[in-house]
C-alpha cells in the first residue's frame, strides 16, 4: 500500500513538472520515450543546415574548449537530445542554443537557418569565429529571447538598431568583438527600449561617438554593467537612475572617462568594482562604505597620497588591485583585517613602502592569500631571510623590482603550489635555485637582472617540466649548464636568455620547443648560421638573436614561421642581400637588421604591416621602396648610416602619421626636404636627415603642440634663415644645424625652448652679435653650446654663460640622452679635444661651449667660472682682449681648453695647474707673458699649447725664465677686490681718490668747453689725429693675427 502511495505521488509530480515546465531537459523526456522524438521536423533541419554551413576549426575557439557541440548533431536523431540545445517539451520548438566553444569558423549570413528558429530564448554563440561577419539585422526578429551571449565570436561593424527590439532582452553580452561600433542612436534606443534589461556588458565595442550622458536614458535597473575599453569619453553622470541596483560595474581601460566616483546613489550592494586605466577620480575614503565589494581594482589611475585606512573597511574584500598609481608612505596596517582576501596587487607604487614588520603581518593574518604582486614597490627595508613566513598557499609571487638585497631563502623556490615567480630586477638579490623538489606546478620563472646563481642541469629540467615563461636575462647561468636540456621543457611559451655571455651555437634541441612563440637569445655570443630548425617553431612570433656572432645569409626557413611579427637580428654578420620572403611577409610588424654587411638593393614590400623597420648600418644602396611610405602603422623608420640610399625623400613620407622615428642620416639622398615634415604629424620626436646631399630651405612651419625632440640636419647644403616656427618645438632636447649655408643673425627665439640640452649651428654664414638672453630661464638646460665657424661679432654672451644652470652643477644620474619610450639614442658631431668626433650616445654629464673661429671681441667674463660640470672651452680664433680669467681654475671637470689665436695678454693664472682632468690646452698665438706654471697637468704638455707667445718661458717651450721671476697671479679684468696693492706704500688710495675727483671735475669742465667750442682748433686736431692713429694700429693687428691664425 505504501509503494503504491509512493509511486502515485512520483507520477502525480513528474505531471506537475511537465504542465507548468515546458522546458524540463529534453533528456527527461528521453527517459519515458526513446522511440518518439520531440523536436519538430523543420527545427531539426534548420539546425543540420546551420552546422553545414561553418567549419570546425580549433583555433576559432579558446584553448579550453574542448569538444564542438554539432559532432553530436547527426540526421534521424531527436535534435533536442543534441549538445547545446533546448526545446519546449510540449511544442518541440528549440528555445535554447548554446554553442558557445563549439569551434565554428565560417560566416554567418542574414538568410541563414539560425534565424528561422523564431522561439529561441536563449542564444550563445560565444567563443567561436565568425570571420568578420556583421551581426545581421535578423537579430531583431527573436522577439521572445531573453538572453543573447556573441562574445569572443569575430563580429565587426555596426551594432544594428533592430537589437531594440528584443523588448524581452534580459542580458546582452557583445564584448571583446573584431572593431565592432554602436552609434549614438542604435545606443540610445537600447537603453530606452530594453526595460527588462538586467545585464549589459559591451566591452571593446567601439562607443566613442556615445556621450556617458546617454546612461541616463537606462529605462531599467541594470545589475551588471561591463563597458571595458569602449573608447567612452567625457564626464560620468554623478546620478544615474539605472545604476543604483549594480552589483558588478566595470568601466575600465577608457582612459579619456572622467568624473567622480562613488556617485551619491551607488548600490551597498555592490560586489565587483574595476575603474582601472580611467580618468575618473575616485574618493578613496567614501569606497569604505560599499561593504560588499569583493573585487576592488583602481590601478593605472594617478591616484596620489596615502592607501586610506577605509579600505581596511571591506572585509569580504578577495582581490584588491591598487597597482601603478601614484601611493605613498608606508602600507596601512589595516590590511591585516582583510581576511578573505585573495589576491592583493601594489605593484607599479615606487613611492609605497613596505618593511619587514609590514610584511610578516600581512602574510600571518592573510591567510587565504594566493597571490601576491609587489613589484615595483619599495622593500628595500625588508630583509630577504623574513620572507621565509610566506604561506605555503602561495601561488603567485612577484617580487621584481622591490631593491631587494642579500640571499633569497631558498624555502620559498620550493612552495608546493607555486606557479608564478617574479625576482627580476633585484640587482642586489643573491642566492641559488635549487636544482631538486621545486614546484612541479611552476610555469612561470623570472630571476632577470639579478645574481640569484642557476644550474641548467638534468634534475633542474626534470622538476620544472610545466614551466611557460622562462626568463633569464642578464642572470647568473652557471658555465656548467647544459642548454640543450632547454628542449626538454617541451610546454615553453617564451624562453628569454639574452645578455649572458653564452657562447657556441644555438642548440639544435630547442626544434622541440613546439609551442614557443616568444624566443630571446640576443646579446650572448652565439656563433654560426642560424639554425634552420628555427623554421619549425610554427608558433614562433618574436625572434631576437641580435648582438651575436652570427654570420651567412637569412636561413630561409624563417619564411615557414607564418605568425612571425618581430625579427631582430641586429648586430652580427649578416651577408648577402635581405631575403625576398621578408619583404612579402604578411604579419611582419617589428623588422631590425641594423649593424649587418648586407648589401644590394631594397625591395618593394608587399603588405603595409610593419611598426618598426631598421636598416641601418649596412651596406645598402640604390632608392627608397616607395612601399615603405605606405606603411601607416610605421612609429619607427631608420635607414640610416653607412648605407649609400640615393634619390630624393618622398613626401608620401608625411603620410606616416604615426612615426616617431624617421632617421634617414648619412646616406647620399638629394633634393629638397619635404616642406611637410615639420606640421605633417604631432607624433614626430625624432627627425635626423643629417649627412646627406639635400638642398634648399630647412622646414619653415613647425605645427603648433608637436613632439619634437630631436632634430638633426647637420651636414648638408642647406640655406636660408632658421624658421622662427620653431619656438613651436617646445619639447625639443636637440637642435644640430651645423655643417649647412644658414644665413641671418643669431635666432634669439630658440632661448625660449626649456628642455633644449643641445644647440649646434657650427660652419654656418650666420652673423652679428650674440646680445643676451629673452626671458629669464634662457638655456637653462643647455649642455652643448656650439656656434663655432661663423661670422658673429661683439662682445662674447655674457648673459647667456650667465643661465647655463645645468652646466654649474655635475649631473651624477651619467645616463645617455635618449628618447625613452621609443629607446633611440641621441648623437652629435663635434669638434672636441680638436677632433671631429660624432658621438653615437650623449652622455648628460657632457658639457661643452665652442665659440672658436668668429670674430668676437672683448675679455673673457669671470662668469665662466661657475660652469663647473663644463668639459670643454673653446674661445679660440676670435679676437678676445685682456688677461685669461683666473676664476676658470674653478672648472674642475674642465678636459679640454682652447683661447689660441686671440688677442690675450698678461701672465698664464696658477689656478689652471688645478684642473686635474686638462688634458688638452692650447693658448698659442696670443699676448701672454710670464712663466708658464708648473707641476700637475702642465707638465705634460708640449710647446704647441704656448707657441706664438713670445713673452712665456717656461721648460715646456725650452726657454728659461729670468732669475728671480715669479709666477704672480695677473690683474683681475674685474672692478671687484681690494685695489690698495696698486699703489705705493705711504700714498693710500683716499689720497688718490681725493686727487683723482678735483682733477676729474676740472678735467671734465675744460674738455667739455674745448670740444664744444672746438677752441683751440690746434688742440682739438691734435687729439683727433692720435684718436685715429690708435683706432687704425688696432685693425691692422686685428687683421694680421687674422690672417695668422688663417
Amino acid at each position: 500500500m505504501g509503494c503504491l502511495l509512493r509511486f502515485t505521488q512520483s507520477v502525480s509530480l513528474i505531471l506537475f513538472l511537465l504542465h507548468f515546465n515546458p522546458t524540463v531537459s529534453s533528456s527527461l523526456s528521453s527517459n519515458f520515450s526513446s522511440s518518439a522524438q520531440l523536436c519538430a521536423r523543420d527545427q531539426s533541419i534548420h539546425l543540420l543546415q546551420f552546422k553545414e554551413s561553418f567549419l570546425i576549426d580549433p583555433s576559432a575557439s579558446f584553448e579550453y574548449c574542448e569538444n564542438p557541440k554539432t559532432e553530436s548533431w547527426k540526421e534521424g536523431t531527436d535534435c533536442c537530445l543534441w549538445d547545446g540545445v533546448t526545446c519546449d517539451i510540449k511544442s518541440g520548438q528549440v528555445i535554447g542554443l548554446d554553442l558557445a566553444c563549439s569551434m565554428l569558423y565560417g560566416t554567418l549570413h542574414s538568410n541563414s537557418t539560425l534565424f528561422s528558429l523564431h522561439h529561441l530564448q536563449k542564444l550563445d554563440l560565444s567563443y567561436n569565429d565568425f570571420n568578420l561577419s556583421h551581426i545581421s539585422s535578423q537579430f531583431g526578429h527573436f522577439s521572445s529571447l531573453t538572453h543573447l551571449n556573441l562574445n569572443y565570436s569575430d563580429f565587426t561593424g555596426l551594432v544594428p538598431s533592430q537589437i531594440s527590439h528584443l523588448s524581452k532582452l534580459v542580458s546582452l553580452d557583445l564584448s571583446y568583438n573584431n572593431k565592432l561600433a554602436l552609434e549614438p542612436i542604435p545606443f540610445n534606443k537600447l537603453v530606452q527600449n530594453l526595460t527588462k534589461l538586467r545585464e549589459l556588458h559591451l566591452s571593446e565595442v567601439d562607443m566613442s561617438l556615445v556621450v556617458p550622458s546617454s546612461l541616463m536614458n537606462l529605462s531599467s535597473p541594470l545589475s551588471s554593467l561591463q563597458l571595458v575599453d569602449c573608447g567612452f569619453q567625457g564626464k560620468l553622470p554623478s546620478n544615474v537612475p539605472g545604476l543604483s541596483n549594480l552589483q558588478l560595474l566595470d568601466l575600465s581601460e577608457n582612459i579619456d572617462l572622467t568624473g567622480s566616483f562613488p556617485p551619491f546613489n551607488v548600490s551597498n550592494a555592490l560586489s565587483y568594482l574595476d575603474l582601472s586605466m580611467t580618468g575618473i577620480s575616485i574618493h578613496l575614503p567614501r569606497l569604505g562604505n560599499l561593504t560588499q565589494l569583493t573585487v576592488l581594482d583602481i590601478s593605472y589611475n594617478n591616484l596620489t597620497g596615502h592607501i586610506p585606512f577605509s579600505i581596511g573597511k571591506l572585509k569580504h574584500l578577495q582581490t584588491l588591485n591598487l597597482g601603478f598609481n601614484n601611493f605613498t608612505s608606508l602600507v596601512p596596517s589595516d590590511f591585516e583585517q582583510l581576511s578573505e582576501l585573495v589576491s592583493l596587487d601594489l605593484s607599479g607604487n615606487s613611492y609605497l613602502t613596505l618593511d619587514s614588520s609590514s610584511l610578516n603581518k600581512l602574510v600571518q593574518n592573510l591567510t587565504k592569500l594566493r597571490e601576491l604582486r609587489l613589484r615595483w614597490v619599495n622593500m628595500s627595508l625588508v630583509v630577504p631571510t623574513s620572507l621565509k613566513n610566506l604561506s605555503s598557499s602561495l601561488s603567485i609571487l612577484s617580487f621584481g623590482n622591490c631593491g631587494l638585497r642579500g640571499k633569497f631563502p631558498a624555502n620559498i623556490f620550493l612552495l608546493p603550489n607555486l606557479e608564478f615567480l617574479n625576482l627580476g630586477g633585484n640587482v642586489g638579490l643573491t642566492g641559488s635555485f635549487p636544482s631538486s623538489n621545486v614546484s612541479s606546478s611552476l610555469e612561470e620563472l623570472a630571476l632577470f637582472d639579478t645574481k640569484i646563481s642557476i644550474s641548467i642541469e638534468n634534475d633542474f629540467i626534470n622538476n620544472l617540466k610545466s614551466l611557460k615563461n622562462l626568463v633569464l636575462r642578464n642572470c647568473n647561468i652557471s658555465r656548467r649548464s647544459n642548454l640543450a636540456l632547454l628542449g626538454n621543457l617541451t610546454q615553453l611559451i617564451e624562453l628569454d636568455l639574452s645578455f649572458n655571455n653564452l657562447s657556441g651555437r644555438i642548440p639544435s634541441s630547442l626544434a622541440n620547443l613546439v609551442n614557443l612563440n616568444w624566443l630571446d637569445l640576443s646579446s650572448n655570443n652565439f656563433k654560426g648560421q642560424i639554425p634552420d630548425f628555427l623554421g619549425s617553431l610554427t608558433q614562433l612570433q618574436r625572434l631576437f638573436l641580435s648582438d651575436n656572432q652570427l654570420l651567412g645569409p637569412i636561413s630561409p626557413q624563417i619564411s615557414s614561421l607564418p605568425y612571425l611579427t618581430s625579427l631582430m637580428l641586429s648586430d652580427n654578420l649578416f651577408t648577402g642581400t635581405i631575403p625576398s620572403f621578408l619583404f612579402s611577409h604578411p604579419s611582419l610588424q617589428y623588422l631590425d637588421l641594423h649593424g649587418n654587411l648586407f648589401t644590394g638593393n631594397l625591395s618593394e614590400f608587399q603588405y603595409n604591416s610593419l611598426i618598426l623597420l631598421d636598416l641601418s648600418n649596412n651596406h645598402l644602396h640604390g632608392p627608397i621602396p616607395s612601399s615603405v611610405f605606405n606603411q601607416e602603422k610605421l612609429i619607427v623608420l631608420k635607414l640610416a648610416s653607412n648605407n649609400k640610399l640615393t634619390g630624393e625623400i618622398s613626401s608620401s613620407a608625411c603620410k606616416l602619421t604615426a612615426l616617431q622615428v624617421l632617421d634617414l642620416s648619412n646616406n647620399s639622398l638629394s633634393g629638397f626636404i619635404p616642406q611637410c615634415l615639420g606640421n605633417f604629424s604631432s607624433s614626430l620626436s625624432v627627425l635626423h636627415l643629417g649627412m646627406n646631399d639635400l638642398q634648399g630651405t630647412i622646414l619653415s612651419r613647425f605645427l603648433v603642440g608637436n613632439n619634437l625632440r630631436y632634430l638633426n640636419l647637420n651636414g648638408n647644403e642647406l640655406e636660408g634663415e632658421i624658421p622662427p616656427s620653431m619656438i613651436n618645438c617646445t619639447q625639443l632636447e636637440v637642435l644640430d644645424l651645423g655643417f649647412n649655408k644658414i644665413k641671418g643673425k643669431f635666432p634669439y627665439f630658440l632661448d625660449t625652448l626649456q628642455e633644449l640640452q643641445v644647440l649646434v649651428l657650427k660652419s654656418n654664414e650666420l652673423h652679428g652679435f650674440v646680445k643676451g638672453p629673452t626671458t629669464n630661464y634662457a638655456f637653462s638646460k643647455l649642455r652643448i653650446f656650439d656656434i663655432s665657424s661663423n661670422n658673429f661679432s661683439g662682445p662674447l654672451p655674457t648673459g647667456y654663460f650667465n643661465g647655463l644652470e645645468a652646466m654649474k652643477t655635475l649631473d651624477q644620474d651619467m645616463i645617455y640622452m635618449k628618447v625613452r619610450n621609443i629607446s633611440y639614442d641621441y648623437s652629435v658631431k663635434l669638434t672636441w679635444k680638436g677632433l671631429e668626433i660624432e658621438f653615437a650616445k650623449i652622455r648628460s654629464t657632457l658639457a661643452s661651449i665652442d665659440l672658436s673661429h668668429n670674430s668676437f671681441i672683448g675679455e673673457i667674463p669671470e662668469s665662466i667660472g661657475k660652469l663647473k660640470a663644463l668639459k670643454q672651452l673653446n674661445f679660440s680664433h676670435n679676437s678676445l682682449t685682456g688677461y685669461i680669467q683666473p676664476s676658470l681654475g674653478n672648472l674642475a671637470n674642465l678636459e679640454s681648453l682652447d683661447l689660441s689665436s686671440n688677442l690675450l695678454t698678461g701672465r698664464i693664472p696658477m689656478q689652471l695647474a688645478d684642473l686635474t682632468f686638462l688634458s688638452v690646452l692650447n693658448l698659442s698665438h696670443n699676448q701672454l707673458e710670464g712663466p708658464i706654471p708648473k707641476g700637475k697637468q702642465f707638465n705634460t704638455f708640449n710647446k704647441g699649447s704656448f707657441e706664438g707667445n713670445s713673452g712665456l718661458c717656461g721648460f715646456q717651450i725650452s726657454k728659461e725664465c729670468n732669475r728671480g721671476e715669479t709666477q704672480q697671479p695677473p690683474p683681475s679684468n674685474s672692478e671687484e677686490g681690494d685695489d690698495s696693492s696698486l699703489f705705493g706704500d705711504g700714498f693710500g688710495w683716499k689720497a688718490v681718490v681725493m686727487g683723482y675727483g678735483c682733477g676729474f671735475v676740472l678735467g671734465a669742465t675744460v674738455g667739455y668747453i674745448v670740444f664744444r667750442t672746438r677752441k683751440p682748433a690746434w688742440f682739438v686736431r691734435m687729439v683727433e689725429v692720435q684718436w685715429n692713429l690708435k683706432t687704425k694700429g688696432r685693425k691692422k693687428k686685428a687683421h694680421r693675427n687674422g690672417a695668422r691664425r688663417n
